[in-house]
């Protein structure tokens, strides 16, 4: 007999769907909630990231590049480096960098420090590297974590503290030795200039030729004690330890005291000849005079180095457009390749031989002259010499 469907049986069928719809909006719900607690953290995580500062690669063992924060857009724009190998984007190589601080992580299976130097932009920085292991994935697959965090500019305020430690510790012992030594040659000028004054008595009593040697050598002493006065007062005009004070100061007695206390190098230097040009009615500047006698004898110390003894050093002053005082050093010596010379004012760089310097001369001199608000720069070939070039602001009346 057929079965027929009742009023019941429609009701009951009714039911179920209304039970299976509304099971079903509930999974619906459930997974929304459970979507928008996902992107709630992602959100969370992607702000986490988002707020690191330092540059954030994740690697794989073959080195090739799975993921990157937000900063790597800040310093490579326009570059996609996910897929590419991370030796091939930072270094611009093809063959993976010596002593890897990723797989020297991956071989230890331990967290690796390293400090590294390599171009970024027009510019070699210097870089905090912390490579972390991380574990591995479903398919066994490892990875490891790279942090990079710039440290080019805390480098060179370090080298910058160093040198000016360096510099208060000499002024220190310059000041010390400056008493000691004053107070003999006091004694010694003394004595000649009673010498002096009593001479006189002999002249008619003893030969006339023993009279003048007399005469010759005591003012020889008085003139040899007052040059030994002024080198002393020109040493702590450089060195002394003291905080910088600003006033007005004549740069062509800052060249002419720096030359005096560069001497004896000079005459060292046989083959060597030193034109200097100082402009008459050159403007004041307003600076700190030892800083400023600092850049000139390490521009001139360089010129020598450069020449090797053998050569010519061109100085001058003038008075430069905008009002600016300028000193140019100019050298006939080796050159600086044009490759290089994007580097020359960057703490610890030096084209000189090891033992020859340490690379904190420039760094020091654009340092200094960057806080007096003026500009150094450098014109130079290789086997064609150097020009270093600084302008400072002029006081004008």
């Amino acid at each position: 007999m057929p079965h027929t469907t009742t009023l019941a049986d429609l009701v009951g069928i009714e039911h179920c769907k209304l039970g299976f719809y509304q099971e079903l909006q509930q999974k619906v719900e459930q997974l929304k909630s459970s979507n928008l607690e996902l992107e709630r953290k992602r959100t969370e995580i992607q702000a986490l990231l988002d707020g690191i500062t330092d540059l954030m690669v994740v690697l794989s063992e073959d080195m090739r590049i799975q993921r990157v924060n937000h900063v790597f857009a800040e310093w490579y724009p326009g570059i996609d480096p996910v897929g590419r190998r991370c030796y091939e984007v930072f270094r611009g190589t093809s063959f993976i960098c010596a002593d890897c601080p990723a797989l020297r992580a991956l071989d230890r299976d331990e967290i690796v420090k390293d400090l590294c130097v390599y171009k970024l932009g027009e510019r070699f920085r210097q870089f905090d590297i912390i490579a972390s292991p991380l574990k591995a994935g479903p398919t066994g697959e490892r990875q490891v974590l790279l942090f990079k965090r710039d440290v080019t500019l805390e480098k060179e305020f370090q080298a910058q503290f160093y040198q000016a430690e360096k510099m208060a510790t000499l002024g220190t012992l310059t000041a010390g030795v400056a008493h000691e030594i004053n107070n003999p040659l006091t004694a010694i000028n003394g004595f000649a200039q009673g010498l002096k004054r009593r001479i006189g008595r002999l002249q008619g009593q003893v030969d006339a030729d023993l009279y003048e040697d007399f005469c010759e050598y005591t003012d020889t002493i008085i003139k040899e004690c007052l040059r030994c006065r002024d080198i002393v007062r020109t040493l702590l005009t450089f060195s002394r330890p003291t905080s910088t004070s600003l006033a007005q100061v004549d740069l062509n007695r800052c060249v002419t005291d720096t030359l005096f206390v560069l001497k004896h190098l000079l005459k060292e230097q046989p083959g060597l000849t030193v034109r200097i040009d100082l402009e008459h009615e050159l403007p004041p500047i307003h600076g700190d005079e030892s800083q400023l006698k600092q850049v000139i004898i390490n521009l001139l110390s360089n010129a020598i180095d450069a020449t090797g003894g053998n050569g010519a050093i061109h100085i001058r002053t003038a008075t430069a457009a905008g009002g600016r005082v300028e000193l140019v050093i100019e050298d006939s010596g080796c050159g600086i390749p044009h490759e290089l010379q994007h580097r020359l004012f960057e703490p610890f760089f030096t084209t000189k031989p090891v033992g020859k310097g340490v690379g904190i001369g420039l760094s020091t001199c654009y340092a200094i002259v960057k806080s007096h608000n003026g500009e150094i720069s450098v014109t130079s070939a290789a086997g064609q010499g150097s020009a270093f070039r600084v302008a400072l602001p002029g006081v004008h009346a």
